[in-house]
């Protein structure tokens, strides 16, 4: 078995673990990042989910890291698109022209700008990159993390990888479980955080859906239809408990009142709460954008494909996986459907010409490299996140969000919960812009173990709003900064956190090297939808 030693080892290649290599590369130590998959990026490509951002993030409360990312994507499609005139010119350009945000792009273009930022700390041999390699097992003594051995998907060959310190940045928590680090999955009850949208009692095998995501243009006049998927017949048929009707129909509920809506899928229907098409939902290359390009591409990550039936967490390896494969099979019999039973506009049924795109997913088949996970193992940490932190209708009238005196970055999103494997319907609520707390990175016992990703200290209800990009992104970054400076100060994490003076230089680390923002302004914390 090969061994290979670095100061700091960030399992998981998604934005979080990206952001943690690249601070912990910058502040002078030696890393190794590992991914699953054989692209970087993880909910932004691997998983094929463009950015859903916050209306602030065009603003220097942005880090500046995240900031840098989002400058270099709109850079590669200047230097090597087709754009007109105008989308060139436009300082904010908006590739997909998308509804989620104000930056919808392509997931495999977000892969080649990470690999460009990683390229010269690679060339120095400050960062090594593990591609396609899983974590299979874990070394501890005492408290600590020792190792880690990774298997390489290709070839079955295994590594094992010492570090000082180990950053789980996976999607599912995946070190958490095998380290021994004491966690929580699924749904805390109300009697115990006290939470307004909680369950009454914890539920741990009460998830969010996953969604496997697709991308597609539309080819009118071509026939594009895929073969019928072995579970079609059920999915046709299937009406969830907290749905209006059958998973595979343009009806489902808007997320916040749970009344139900209707779509369409090319043009709008506002009398039905249906503001605006499907297709420009998370379209990701708008035709209008560019020359001598004749089809939109969108993405699918619509709530027809939450598969909500059973957990990934809490089970065995084998259910996980039969789990996984069923959420894939109601992706293509939603496609199916849409090609050949959808009601259209028009009065008649179907639109085959539309087409997966395996050249944007970077797959053979068109569905992304990997299910759209919303939910994560969280550890049991220092400082948990609650509800009443940061949720409007948990908070006095008027506080904004917590301040935390140990805030590492910050975010904004609503408290969005999809529906759950319990057979909850959406928790979809208002939450003010946000801190992130330090002691949320901090395991109650482990000492050389930080999460990077969604598996923070936050529960099933804040999970929902510290999940997305920009937050991944900050929480990765603090976390790989902090395991540089506890290395170059030889202190333990809990100690910066505990420690005035030891928190201010960590924190003026943040923002005076990395551009870290720490606080909003009160005008802005205070802010309601």
């Amino acid at each position: 078995m090969a061994e290979l030693q670095t100061d700091v080892l960030v399992v998981g290649g998604g934005l979080g673990g990206v952001a943690a290599a690249l601070a912990a590369a910058r502040l002078g130590h030696r890393v190794v990042l590992t991914e699953v998959t054989d692209w970087l990026g993880g909910q932004l490509t691997a998983q094929a989910v463009p950015p859903d951002e916050h209306q602030w993030i065009e603003t220097p409360h942005t880090a500046a890291g995240y900031a840098d990312l989002r400058r270099r994507v709109r850079d590669y499609y200047r230097r090597n698109y087709p754009l007109t005139a105008s989308a060139a010119a436009d300082p904010l350009l908006d590739p997909g022209l998308g509804i989620v945000s104000r930056f919808c792009h392509e997931p495999r273009v977000a892969v080649a700008v990470l690999d460009e930022l990683l390229a010269p700390l690679r060339a120095a041999g400050r960062i090594t990159v593990l591609l396609e390699h899983a974590p299979v097992a874990a070394y501890t003594s005492g408290d600590e993390v020792d190792a880690v051995t990774l298997r390489d998907g290709r070839t079955g060959a295994e590594v094992t990888v010492a570090a000082s310190y180990v950053l789980d940045a996976t999607e599912l928590g995946e070190l958490l479980e095998l380290a021994g680090v004491e966690h929580v999955i699924g749904a805390e009850g109300r009697d115990t955080t006290g939470e307004p949208h909680a369950p009454a009692v914890a539920d741990p095998l009460d998830q969010q859906a996953v969604s496997w995501c697709f991308a597609l243009d539309h080819r009118p006049g071509e026939d594009h239809t895929v073969d019928r998927p072995a579970g079609y017949d059920r999915w046709h048929d299937t009406v969830a408990p907290f749905w209006p009707g059958p998973q595979l129909s343009w009806h489902d509920v808007v997320p916040i009142t749970l009344r139900e809506r209707e779509w369409r899928l090319f043009e709008d229907n506002p009398g039905a709460e249906a503001p605006f098409s499907l297709w420009r939902y998370r379209r990701v290359l708008a035709r209008e954008q560019l020359t001598g390009v004749d089809s939109d591409v969108t993405v699918v990550n619509w709530p027809q494909l939450d598969y909500w039936e059973r957990p990934l967490l809490g089970v065995g390896p084998d259910e996980r996986a039969a789990a996984l494969a069923t959420s894939r099979d109601l992706s293509l019999s939603f496609l199916h459907w849409m090609q050949t039973e959808a009601p259209r506009p028009d009065g008649g049924t179907g639109y085959p010409g539309l087409r997966l795109r395996p050249d944007v997913t970077g797959t053979a088949d068109g569905l992304a490299k990997s299910a759209y996970i919303r939910e994560s193992r969280r550890i049991r940490a220092e400082f948990t996140v609650v509800e009443q932190h940061v949720g409007v209708d948990a908070r006095p009238d008027g506080a904004g969000s917590e301040v935390f005196a140990d805030s590492v970055g910050l975010g904004r999103y609503r408290i969005d919960l999809h529906p759950s494997t319990a057979g909850r319907t959406y928790v979809d609520i208002e939450a003010y812009p946000f801190q992130i707390p330090l002691g949320a990175l901090i395991p109650q016992r482990v000492d050389n173990l930080l999460p990077a990703n969604k598996n923070i200290g936050t529960t099933h209800i804040t999970n929902g709003c510290y999940r997305l990009h920009p937050v991944e992104w900050s929480i990765g970054e603090a976390a790989g900064a902090l395991a540089a400076f506890c290395l170059s100060h030889g202190l333990p994490p809990r100690k910066v956190r505990s420690d005035q003076t030891h928190l201010a230089d960590f924190q003026r680390l943040l923002t005076g090297t990395l551009g870290v923002t720490l606080a909003w302004p009160d005008e802005i914390r205070t802010h309601r939808d």
